[in-house]
C-alpha cells in the first residue's frame, strides 16, 4: 500500500463572464441567470473541499481566465491551464501538481455542487492503491478524476463532452497499464433536465448545497 503523500483537490472552473459558462443551460435561461447559478455552483463545491482538511485545494482555469476568479476568489489558490480545452486543461493540472510534489490529485468539475464531501475522500482514499481514480456521471462521462502522477496521453479531447468519454479514460488508462477504481456515481448539471433534477433534490436537502439551494428557491426558475 502506498504511504499517503501530499494531496490537492483541483476545482476545474472558469471566469464568471456571461456566454462563457454553462452554455447549454442558455437554451432556456438568459445569460445573467445561468451566470449567478454558475457562481453558486462554484461557491458549494468549495464550501465541499473545507471538508478535506489534509488536501489543498485550488481552482485551475483556461488561460487569461485567471485575474477575474481570483477578484471573485481572492482566497483561493488560481492556477491557470497550460494548452485549450479540457484535455489540455486535465493533462495540465496533473502535470503542475506533480511538478510540485503532490502525489495525490484529484481534478473535479464545477456541475456537481451536490456531490458529498464523501465522494471526495473515497477518491482519495483509492489513490492509496490505485493508480487512476473516475468519479462516474450518469451520462457516460465523469465528474472528476484522480491519479496518483501525471500521464499525459491520457485524456482523449474528441471524447471528453460525450457520453463515450468515460469508456474512453478507461480504455485508455488500460493501454497505459494504469489501475482503475470508480467512486460513487452522480449526475452532473448540463441542461434544464438536469437543473430540474437538482432543484428537486435540494428542495428535500439544501445542506447538499447552500447556495445554490437558495438561490433556486429564490430564482423561480422551473
Amino acid at each position: 500500500m502506498r504511504v499517503n503523500r501530499p494531496r490537492v483537490l483541483a476545482i476545474m472552473a472558469k471566469a464568471p463572464r456571461p456566454g462563457h459558462v454553462k452554455t447549454r443551460l442558455l437554451e432556456n435561461y438568459d445569460g445573467q441567470q445561468v451566470l449567478s447559478l454558475y457562481r453558486s455552483f462554484v461557491e458549494d463545491t468549495l464550501v465541499t473541499a473545507t471538508h478535506l482538511p489534509d488536501a489543498q485545494v485550488a481552482v485551475v482555469c483556461p488561460a487569461g481566465d485567471g485575474e477575474a476568479l481570483r477578484e471573485w476568489l481572492p482566497d483561493v489558490h488560481i492556477a491557470e491551464q497550460a494548452g485549450r480545452g479540457l484535455a489540455d486543461g486535465l493533462s495540465s493540472t496533473f502535470a503542475l501538481f506533480s511538478e510540485q510534489g503532490f502525489s495525490q490529485i484529484v481534478a473535479l468539475n464545477s456541475d456537481t455542487p451536490h456531490l458529498p464531501a464523501d465522494a471526495l475522500r473515497h477518491a482519495f482514499a483509492l489513490l492509496c492503491t490505485k493508480d487512476l481514480v473516475i468519479g462516474p456521471t450518469l451520462d457516460g462521462g465523469y465528474y472528476l478524476v484522480g491519479a496518483s502522477a501525471a500521464h499525459p496521453s491520457l485524456f482523449d479531447a474528441s471524447a471528453l463532452g460525450t457520453g463515450a468519454a468515460r469508456a474512453a479514460l478507461v480504455d485508455r488508462a488500460r493501454e497505459l497499464k494504469l489501475s482503475v477504481g470508480l467512486t460513487e456515481p452522480c449526475y452532473d448539471v448540463d441542461v434544464r433536465e438536469d437543473l430540474q433534477r437538482l432543484k428537486t433534490e435540494l428542495c428535500a436537502n439544501p445542506e447538499r448545497a447552500p447556495r445554490t439551494a437558495m438561490w433556486l428557491a429564490q430564482s423561480g426558475l422551473d
